[in-house]
Formats: structure tokens, C-alpha cells, sequence
């Protein structure tokens, strides 16, 4: 009984190794690989070569680790019965002890707590348990055992790819939700959400309106195109011949530099960039390769007449992943007022991105009803079919636009009354 109690401890250790093993090599920090690298011993050379085959490493332990505990529960059945013969007087005992009790002790002490122990000491349990590893996965029948676990998982994976699975981006944003944590931060949640909806989203859904560019006339004097420049801060300057639907070019302002000193006289549309331009509807991952392979930061977006809508920068498209990018000369916020926690003034003009973000909804229900209107208060017009007069208004499901003022040509202020009942 003795050397039967022995041997179990000796298995339980071994089940511990195996299993704080193969906690310490898969929790091991970027840093703590690069501490095994910096290591010129034995064990941390052998760490490391295990480490890029990971699945020898996890077939090798869990292969061991199995072998070890089907070695304990045989052993302890065969010791149990010394202590309480299998008869009818005491099946629930025998039941208890059998199952739970050794099922427990497996759990606690060859699981639990070595994995605990393992995570905490990834580096320390890496060195110590690689040799061991090493030998362990050259012998047999572990090693035959090994092989075949591992080239079946091999040609799972190879069948798994050929079928492929096919998810929706609506599928892939309600499991980003459902594995939303209180530790985790917002702006990563935003950061993956972004990246799904990066690929669907539209040149016209994050452009500058033709109503915000700031354009240069090609027969404005040098010292007018100074003006605009000094009074805007912008790099770049779409230049336009007799209306803005007609571009011809974009100047970039760190090439007038070298001529500040020149005469009002100066040809400056010589030193023009020839504009790129794209259709509203082009998808924007699409128009960031085109912006990578022509080393391009600006493109002209324009409609199915080939006149300007608006202008879209390698900064727009970003934004859509990271959120905000704002410098020194940008306005630090949307333009909006909020009156309460339900009520919002905006300026008709506002893009209909920048009032989902500031209400905080994904506007699936606005997205369904707009054509082609890209502001709020020309999805208003759009909707209601006219321009609307003071404090008429229109319903898009728990909220409620309100036109606070309007004249003839556009409607320039709204209020937006959220409804957030369910």
C-alpha cells in the first residue's frame, strides 16, 4: 500500500509538470521570449526550439498528462479496493470516494493549481521543463503517438479551410459586443468595430461636403491664395476653374515655400498636382490602396455626373478605424449643442456620420431611408419631400428631427429629440 500511495504521488507530480508545462509555454509574454533569445543556455535554446513547433509541445503534454492520470485512477481503484471492497453495503461511499474524490485531487492538485503557479511563472517553468519535454517527445510510443495526433489535426485544419465560414459583419459586431468586458477599454471595442465596418463603407458616408472645401480659383492673384492659405492652415487646396464641379488640380502648400517672397504676379498654378478622382459610391478600403499606390493623400469625389460632391484625405479613412485624428489647427469637436440628456441642436449641414456618433446609435434605420443625402438637413428634405419650415418635423424610429430654423434654399439648424425607451 505504501509504494501504491508513492507511486500516486509521483504520477500527481507528474501531472502537475505536465500541465503548469503547458500553461508556461503558451502564456509566455512577448518580453519573456525575448529573455529566452537573450539566454545562451541549453534549456532556453531547447525552450525556444519548441516554441515554434507549438503543436508538438501541446500533443507531447497532453498526450503524457493523459497517460499519468489514467495511471492514478487505475492505481487508486486498485488501492481502493484494500480499503472498501466493492459490495453492496457501501456503493454511495465507494461511489463518492471513487469518483469525486479522486476526480478532485486530479483537478485540484494536477490541473488547478499547477496552471496558476505556471502562468505566474511562465519563464521560470519554460527552462526548467524544456529538456524534460525534449526528451519526452523522442520516446515512445509517446513520440508515435505524437505523430499521429498531430498530422490528423493537420488534415482537420486543411478540410476546415477548404469549407471556409462564412460570417456577416452584423454577426462579427454582435460577437465583438458579447465579448465587451468591463476592463476593456472602449476605445479598443471602437478601434475592432471600425475595422468591420471598414470594407462596407462608402467614399460619399465620410467625404467633406462640397459645402466645407475650401477651394482655390485658378486666376486668384499670389497674395490671395497666401490669404486663403494663412487664414485656413490646410496643406492641401483643391484648385477649381470657373466652378468647383470643375477641379483641375491640387496645390500642396509646402510647394509655394521656396516663393513667399515672390511678386502678387507669380504663377502659382504652375506648381498645381494633377487631382485624383473617385466615384462616391467607391468602397473606402479600396481607395486607401489607391492612396498607398500612388503615394496620394487627397482625392476629389464626385457624382454620376462628374461634378464635385466633396473631398476625401488618407485622414478620413483612418479616422474610420482609430477615431479622431486632430492636430493643432483642427476643431477639437462636432458642432452641436446639447440642451439635455435627450435633446441636441445640430447645424443642418452636419453629416449624418458625425450625428450617429454624437447620439451615440449605428443608424441602420437612417441608412435604410436616405438616397443620396449625406448632411441632416438634406436627409430632412430628402425624407419629408420639401423643405421643412420651423418646428415641423420628422419621426426615423425613437427620434424626432425637429427643423428649429430654415429659409428658402436649406434648412439650417435641427433639433434631434431621442427617445431612448424601449
Amino acid at each position: 500500500m505504501i509504494y501504491l500511495l508513492v507511486i500516486i504521488i509521483v504520477l500527481l507530480c507528474m501531472s502537475a509538470l505536465a500541465s503548469g508545462s503547458e500553461s508556461a509555454f503558451f502564456s509566455l509574454s512577448p518580453a519573456e521570449k525575448e529573455a529566452l533569445r537573450q539566454d545562451d543556455g541549453k534549456s532556453a535554446k531547447i525552450a525556444l526550439e519548441l516554441l515554434d513547433d507549438p503543436k508538438e509541445i501541446l500533443a507531447t503534454l497532453l498526450i503524457a498528462n493523459n497517460f499519468v492520470n489514467i495511471g492514478i485512477v487505475i492505481i487508486s481503484t486498485s488501492l481502493l479496493n484494500d480499503f472498501y471492497p466493492n459490495t453492496d453495503t457501501n456503493p454511495t461511499l465507494r461511489f463518492l470516494i471513487e469518483v469525486v474524490g479522486i476526480t478532485l485531487t486530479i483537478l485540484l492538485f494536477g490541473e488547478v493549481v499547477p496552471k496558476i503557479y505556471s502562468t505566474k511563472n511562465a519563464l521560470f517553468m519554460a527552462r526548467t521543463m524544456a529538456q524534460p519535454i525534449n526528451i519526452m517527445r523522442q520516446m515512445p510510443p509517446i513520440s508515435w503517438l505524437k505523430w499521429l495526433l498531430v498530422s490528423g489535426t493537420k488534415i482537420i485544419q486543411k478540410r476546415a479551410k477548404k469549407h471556409g465560414i462564412n460570417i456577416s459583419t452584423d454577426e462579427l459586431e454582435q460577437a465583438i459586443a458579447l465579448t465587451k468586458e468591463e476592463h476593456t477599454s472602449e476605445k479598443e471595442h471602437k478601434i475592432l468595430e471600425g475595422i468591420i465596418r471598414f470594407g462596407s463603407t462608402e467614399c460619399c458616408q465620410i467625404m467633406c461636403s462640397r459645402l466645407d472645401v475650401v477651394a482655390l480659383k485658378d486666376t486668384s492673384s499670389f497674395l490671395e491664395v497666401l490669404k486663403v492659405i494663412k487664414d485656413n492652415k490646410y496643406s492641401r487646396v483643391p484648385v477649381y476653374r470657373d466652378s468647383i464641379d470643375n477641379v483641375i488640380g491640387i496645390l500642396y502648400i509646402k510647394d509655394l515655400l521656396p516663393h513667399l517672397e515672390k511678386s502678387d504676379d507669380f504663377e502659382w498654378d504652375g506648381l498645381m498636382h494633377k487631382p485624383m478622382f473617385v466615384p462616391e459610391n467607391k468602397k473606402i478600403d479600396d481607395l486607401l490602396k489607391d492612396f498607398q499606390e500612388k503615394k496620394m493623400h487627397m482625392a476629389i469625389v464626385v457624382d454620376e455626373y462628374g461634378g464635385a460632391s466633396g473631398i476625401i484625405t488618407l485622414d478620413d479613412i483612418l479616422e474610420e478605424i482609430v477615431g479622431d485624428i486632430t492636430d493643432e489647427f483642427d476643431e477639437a469637436e462636432i458642432v452641436y449643442t446639447k440642451i439635455d440628456d435627450n435633446t441636441y441642436l445640430f447645424e443642418g449641414r452636419t453629416s449624418l456620420v458625425d450625428f450617429y456618433k454624437v447620439l451615440d446609435i449605428d443608424g441602420k434605420e437612417f441608412d435604410a431611408l436616405k438616397g443620396e443625402s449625406e448632411t441632416l438637413g438634406g436627409f430632412i428634405v430628402e425624407n419629408a419631400g420639401k423643405i421643412l419650415r420651423n418646428n415641423e418635423f420628422v419621426t426615423i424610429g425613437q427620434i424626432k428631427l425637429v427643423v428649429d430654423s430654415s429659409d428658402k434654399r436649406r434648412i439650417k439648424m435641427v433639433k434631434a429629440i431621442h427617445s431612448k425607451e424601449e
